[in-house]
């Protein structure tokens, strides 16, 4: 790799994770109130990140979200069920992870057989975002089950058809604004980012 290009590289990456510390750190960047739900934008830094640097660069970036999350669950927990669950990297580290690897494959794949760059964004956005709903909400399901009547104050047999319903009101939002506003951040961003690497 030249020099010039190793060197934007480590930039963006000092850029994407610091985008993350703050997202992670301060109200309504990294998640944004709409009506009843909470939208999470982060994988949409993941995702982007990805599009960029490639699907290593963006597992890592998906990897300080993940460890971000697992730190925050000893010191300073988002919610009661946080610091109980966060506390696995299997559900606060590797979910994150796979946004970068999911969406890293799927750009690549699409890349090749699509002429649409906004459509192949698109689709590994929404298919980083939904990897990262069902690998946590899954993880959690098969690691807390026991402990479904203390944590949700459920029955155990509830507990599945509670998670998809999460799927439902966030996981699937999140994904369709992760689908639409991902390939409005991440063209302009390419093009700006392949010019200077040249």
């Amino acid at each position: 790799m030249p020099v010039k290009k190793k060197t934007l590289r480590l930039n963006m990456l000092a850029m994407f994770i610091a985008i993350i510390l703050l997202q992670t750190s301060i109200p309504l960047i990294g998640y944004i109130p709409i009506g009843p739900l909470e939208i999470t934008i982060i994988p949409m830094t993941v995702v982007v990140a990805t599009i960029l640097l490639g699907t290593v660069d963006g597992a890592i970036i998906g990897g300080v979200w993940g460890f971000t999350t697992f730190v925050r669950a000893f010191v300073w927990p988002t919610s009661p069920l946080a610091a109980i669950v966060f506390v696995n990297p299997l559900i606060s580290v590797i979910p994150r992870i796979m946004i970068g690897v999911v969406a890293g494959l799927t750009y690549t794949y699409f890349k090749k057989h699509l002429k649409s760059q906004t459509v192949g964004i698109s689709i590994s956005a929404v298919l980083g975002s939904l990897t990262n709903t069902i690998l946590v909400l899954g993880l959690i399901y098969v690691f807390y089950k026991a402990k479904a009547p203390q944590l949700y104050q459920i029955n155990i047999k509830e507990l599945l058809p509670y998670l998809l319903g999460v799927v439902g009101t966030n996981g699937i939002p999140e994904a369709i604004f992760s689908g639409i506003v991902t390939p409005l951040i991440a063209i302009p961003v390419k093009k700006i980012f392949d010019r200077t690497a040249r």
